[in-house]
């Protein structure tokens, strides 16, 4: 999952911030946040700033894309099964076969070919999660000078705790401040219009 992703950035945000953090004795401001531990719900840091939230609608519209897609070949292939079946009492065996086998090859095709997309759109995700961490790691990282902190945790790993502050909502509004939606920093997501040859008719008898 993503939020794997992050936690090892957030780790590796930690050990190179430490000794920057260290060597900071930031002043106390009223209504700063101060503790050497902070922690940050992954899934949330993710989906609710605005980068994450675009490229999770880009995303989310370029799957139904390709669904929407995939229904009309399947319509369009059945019909192509059902013509074949018609025709076959009028058809001889190697006319059908040739025909049959012909459709077998398209159907491959188009499988992989839908498969590629559906892989593509995966893949952009990944590339965009993990644009957004490289963009927001130095945003963290100066949360954490600015909080005194050494380490930023992901909830979901602290077992037990006593007086570690969540600073999911300081991350996400430091972020939107910082990145906006983060255009142009992330991959594109791939077209997945791509014309799928569908219509190739079968040989008559």
């Amino acid at each position: 999952m993503w939020a794997h992703a992050i936690r090892g950035g957030l780790v590796g945000l930690a050990l190179s911030i430490a000794s920057v953090t260290a060597a900071q004795q930031p002043s106390t401001a009223q209504g700063q946040i101060r503790s050497p531990v902070l922690t940050i719900d992954a899934d949330r840091l993710f989906g609710e700033t605005l980068f994450g939230a675009r490229v999770l609608a880009e995303l989310g519209a370029a799957t139904e894309a390709l669904a929407a897609e995939n229904r009309v070949i399947e319509t369009t292939l059945q019909e192509e099964v059902d013509s074949l079946t018609a025709r076959r009492p009028t058809m001889d065996v190697a006319t059908f076969r040739q025909a049959a086998d012909a459709f077998d090859t398209r159907v491959q095709r188009i499988r992989q070919e839908q498969d590629a997309k559906e892989a593509g759109l995966q893949q952009a995700l990944a590339q965009g999660r993990e644009a957004f961490l490289a963009a927001a790691t130095p945003v963290l990282g100066q949360l954490m000078v600015d909080s005194g902190a050494v380490v930023i945790l992901d909830r979901r790993t602290v077992f037990l705790s006593v007086g570690i502050v969540d600073v999911t909502d300081e991350a996400v509004a430091a972020i939107d401040a910082a990145l906006g939606d983060g255009t142009g920093l992330d991959a594109t997501v791939p077209e997945t219009d791509v014309p799928v040859e569908l219509n190739t008719p079968a040989p008559n008898p």
